[in-house]
């Protein structure tokens, strides 16, 4: 079968983690992308679960960049039992 290239741009750090992780595996990145691609192909499918964690939400990182400058203004950073649960239902 012809062979071809696919070149990926990533994050260093994500590489030299993935790399690692290969490693310890006992693979390296070129087979743990083809299994990825046979898996996808055969199941028609990303192979695993995707989803969106709520922590990142817009309204939670603008709480946090508040919270951040108060605490670098020698603020005390005060949220009500009610905003912590608001935050956590989003």
């Amino acid at each position: 079968m012809a062979q071809t290239m696919v070149n990926i741009r990533m994050d260093e750090e994500l590489k030299k983690n993935m790399e690692k992780t290969c490693q310890e595996l006992g693979l390296n990145m070129t087979t743990a992308f083809i299994i990825f691609a046979k898996k996808m192909t055969r199941e028609k499918r990303i192979p695993f679960e995707v989803s969106y964690d709520p922590f990142y939400s817009e309204r939670n990182m603008r709480a946090i960049d508040e919270s951040m400058e108060q605490l670098r203004q020698g603020k005390t950073v005060v949220k009500t039992m009610e905003e912590l649960e608001e935050m956590s239902n989003e």
